[in-house]
């Protein structure tokens, strides 16, 4: 697993191991950063269930300029940490062990473009969406990766589905603010 580009352009990452463990992607990767991808210079970025941070790493080195990353997992933290720093983004980056849910309901910071892949099939995009939709600035979008046949809610507060996409087994789901 690569940085695409930016940056930390061609960087290697680490990720975790083991049956639970599912990185994004390159493919899938690909494919979020070619839709938002005038959507993150100067940008506040959050990576939820961040795992090997891979995806607010990208869009660090795309321009971002801060990221949050959060994870319940001790070594996924570790690994986020390890990857920011041999990127060398650590200095734009903040790293939570915290859980999603609780993160969402607490958090009073503010962020423009929000990640979300959480574990397949656990439902738990359903619960945390129309949390941390209150936390998405005026023309923000939230990013969701799921399994192809999850159902994911039409919207939550002031964002709306605009538009899915599906490659294999993963569908991407794009939620934009409807008030701009």
């Amino acid at each position: 697993m690569r940085v695409i580009t930016g940056s930390a352009r061609g960087r290697a990452l680490e990720t975790l191991s083991g049956i639970d463990v599912r990185p994004t992607s390159e493919k899938v990767k690909e494919a979020i950063f070619s839709i938002i991808q005038f959507e993150l210079e100067g940008r506040n970025v959050l990576d939820l269930f961040g795992g090997s941070g891979q995806l607010g790493i990208e869009a660090l080195s795309r321009g971002a300029k801060r990221a949050t990353f959060a994870d319940s997992c001790a070594d996924a933290v570790k690994v986020m940490q390890k990857n920011l720093a041999s990127t060398k983004l650590e200095d734009r980056a903040v790293v939570l062990r915290t859980d999603s849910l609780s993160f969402a309901a607490s958090t009073d910071e503010r962020f423009d473009v929000v990640f979300l892949d959480p574990p397949f099939g656990k439902d738990i995009q359903s619960k945390v969406i129309p949390l941390i939709a209150a936390k998405v600035n005026r023309g923000g979008v939230i990013v969701c990766e799921a399994l192809h046949n999850e159902v994911l809610p039409e919207e939550a507060g002031n964002f709306k589905l605009f538009r899915e996409y599906k490659h294999g087994k993963t569908k991407i789901t794009v939620y934009r603010d409807t008030i701009i």
